[in-house]
């Protein structure tokens, strides 16, 4: 068994380095510079007009009928799934490994991701249907079928095979995992002796929050997205303060820090010090990569949720999409990397190794002190990772009820929301290795799903702004 099991973790990890590795990277921003030239730079053009219509109307009232959910409920579903943890987690991984270099490449991504996330999220809303429930259903595998034609279906159906695996995985287990480790870290810095009671918090922790995603996707659609409208601008808010706090105070080092950022983006080595081996190709790879695994810009995810609004005009969702991808990877992704680096001195940072939150905690501990610095991170993990869980219970949901029909919905759900247990209570690091993989291969047919429709995208674009309709929105 000892070789079965070692032989599939070197297949997984042989096809993990193909799917989160430099040809997908460069598959994924090819697309991203296909589309801002097919698109003539709209996400920078229009940015101020995306910005003015998107969290400009953040307090507008909207009505939303059965089966779906505001605009900003349909954004903030989908950036509970983005605004993860690979906003903390996944950005020390890119500084320490990639250099502080790496933040620049990690902004190259996000500026040509807003470009994909934009063209995903219109044709998710342009190409859904009702289900047999009255819901508004979409995504890439709804844009596969009604976009591509229905002799296309079945790359609909590999795209929700990998999604819905997936969602058991790096959208569940892996998730509250990272909740239950940030947690005991934190009850640890208050009580040491806690350490020896770590399985038993685990279970508690588990059951909990089981019981908190189960009320919360069974209600459906509307509740999901009536909470993460409450919970992701809460989460965002406080991270988003306690880093500021950091880098405020720090200030005088910023330009030194913008300064590592530009000069290690192209000689890394003269920041790092090549004695770690960091060079330019890994530098701009772990920003690349952990931009994309961050903003999900071309992942297919994000758009399943955008599906579900209330707007019925693809162009102006779209622009929720150009905003999602700023807020979660020029904002606050950048805030962590800032952070890490402006206190790199102060928490004795080493390039070359990945620390793991914990240095996020230290960096925090320079102005907050360390109990509080490990109780901030523990809480902004916590609500990151939980609103990845809600959204992806989603995401999942809609991939099975696609292979399985409406009927597939309840056990889907039951068993989505028991896995929550198993994230917290055991080590099951194959099986969500292969979920990471299974997430990265649901790139595959949603890019070619958009080349494919990308006339429809700039078509679809034109002719709104053509028409004066931005006037009168």
């Amino acid at each position: 068994m000892e070789g079965i099991y070692q032989a599939i973790a070197a297949g997984n990890s042989w096809i993990n380095g193909i799917v989160w590795g430099i040809p997908a990277l460069v598959l994924l921003m090819g697309a991203g510079i296909f589309l801002t030239a097919l698109l003539k730079g709209f996400q920078f053009r229009k940015f101020g007009y995306a910005m003015k219509n998107t969290i400009g109307k953040m307090f507008q009232k909207h009505e939303a009928q059965k089966g779906e959910v505001t605009p900003f409920q349909a954004l903030t579903t989908a950036l509970a799934a983005t605004v993860g943890t690979g906003n903390i987690a996944g950005i020390t991984s890119a500084v320490t490994l990639g250099g502080a270099g790496s933040i620049f490449w990690l902004w190259i991504s996000a500026l040509l991701g807003m470009a994909t996330k934009y063209s995903e999220v219109l044709l998710a809303v342009k190409y859904r249907e009702r289900n047999a429930h009255g819901d508004w259903v979409g995504g890439p595998m709804y844009y596969i079928k009604n976009g591509l034609g229905k002799n296309w279906k079945w790359l609909g159906v590999i795209f929700c095979i990998f999604g819905g695996l997936a969602s058991f995985g790096i959208g569940n287990a892996v998730q509250v995992g990272n909740i239950t480790g940030s947690i005991n870290n934190a009850i640890q810095q208050f009580a040491p002796s806690a350490a020896e009671h770590t399985s038993t918090i685990n279970l508690v922790l588990g059951v909990v929050l089981a019981i908190i995603v189960g009320i919360v996707l069974l209600g459906g659609i509307k509740r999901i997205g009536s909470v993460t409208e409450k919970l992701v601008p809460v989460m965002a808010a406080i991270y988003i303060i306690a880093c500021l706090v950091v880098v405020i105070a720090n200030i005088t080092n910023v330009p030194h820090v913008f300064a590592m950022i530009f000069k290690g983006a192209f000689t890394p080595e003269g920041v790092t010090g090549g004695a770690v081996g960091i060079t330019v190709k890994l530098c701009i790879t772990w920003g690349v990569k952990r931009g994309v695994f961050s903003n999900e810009a071309g992942l297919g995810s994000a758009p399943i949720a955008h599906a579900a609004s209330s707007e019925s005009n693809p162009v102006k969702q779209g622009l929720y999409g150009i905003f999602e991808v700023f807020m979660d990877t020029i904002v606050i992704c950048t805030l962590t990397g800032l952070t890490i680096l402006l206190t790199a001195d102060k928490i004795g940072l080493t390039y070359g190794k990945d620390p793991g939150t914990a240095i996020n905690s230290q960096a925090l501990g320079t102005v907050f002190g360390s109990r509080i610095g490990a109780l901030i991170i523990a809480i902004g993990l916590s609500l990151f990772a939980l609103s990845t869980v809600l959204s992806w219970g989603l995401y999942g949901t809609r991939c099975w009820e696609f292979i399985l029909g409406t009927k597939a919905i309840k056990p889907y759900q039951i068993i989505f929301t028991l896995i929550v247990i198993v994230g917290a209570t055991m080590d099951l690091g194959l099986a969500w290795d292969i979920a990471d993989t299974l997430n990265g291969l649901m790139a595959i047919p949603n890019l070619i799903a958009i080349f494919a429709l990308s006339g429809i995208v700039a078509k679809t674009t034109k002719e709104f702004f053509a028409k004066g309709k931005e006037l009168r929105s």
